[in-house]
């Protein structure tokens, strides 16, 4: 499917959001106001801003990030294996530097480096970037697309790349991965799930250990499509990236 692309060229990722506050009734009032109007545009009639804030979490504006996992496909002896590394924690902004350094760092040692996520150029790349730019943190240049021409754009998308060009059509991971005989990242908690387990149940390395099952699904998920053989349990291990 992709020709030009090296598999050691290619850091894939996968972030896990929730709301900034753990309620609606915990908001400052301003703030409250602002999500209000928003909610107005995302409620059905018998909604109210309340009832949807658990949605919050999707938008940079009311969100914030609570683990971002990164992962490379490391190729030896025609084998492959997985390595992820998360940042995560409370505080998004330390979090975000690490994450930061570590692209940057990675993207010295390969000149042309692309990130990979599942709906990632409407989610996690961009999500990333507004909430750097919220917590005064540069944003990697790899990261940072305003001005650049497409072609200069290193990002890669698994739910782009099953469209075929057919932009109405949404496609989940988990269903993917059913398809391609890939073991399901969702065996646990799914993406409605993480802010209760955030400010519930108090349970960030929980959240960690889906946002891993996520990033490694969207490496075999990749690889399915150019036609490699998916990379055995084995063969994946948590280090440094």
């Amino acid at each position: 499917m992709l020709t030009d692309v090296k598999l050691d060229e290619i850091l894939f990722l996968d972030i896990e959001t929730v709301p900034q506050y753990p309620e609606y009734n915990q908001m400052p009032e301003e703030f409250k106001k602002l999500w209000d109007r928003k909610a107005k545009t995302l409620a059905k009639p018998d909604e109210t801003p309340e009832a949807i804030y658990e949605r919050a979490g999707i938008y940079a504006e009311f969100g914030k990030i609570i683990c971002i996992s990164a992962g490379i496909i490391v190729t030896s002896n025609g084998s492959y294996s997985f390595r992820v590394k998360s940042y995560y924690g409370d505080s998004e902004v330390d979090l975000l530097k690490g994450f930061a350094e570590m692209v940057n760092g990675f993207s010295a040692k390969k000149p042309n480096l692309n990130l990979c996520a599942h709906n990632g150029k409407e989610f996690d790349f961009p999500y990333i970037a507004r909430r750097m730019l919220v917590n005064g943190i540069k944003i990697p240049d790899i990261l940072n697309v305003a001005g650049k021409k497409p072609w200069e754009v290193k990002f890669l998308d698994t739910m782009e790349l099953w469209k075929f060009g057919d932009f109405k059509h949404y496609t989940s991971l988990n269903l993917l991965s059913y398809i391609f005989g890939i073991p399901s990242p969702k065996d646990d908690i799914d993406g409605s799930e993480v802010a209760k387990c955030y400010y519930e149940l108090n349970d960030l390395n929980r959240i960690v250990i889906y946002c891993e099952k996520d990033v490694l699904t969207v490496a075999q998920l990749f690889l399915r499509y150019n036609g490699f053989p998916t990379i055995p349990p084995e063969n994946v291990s948590r280090s440094e990236v």
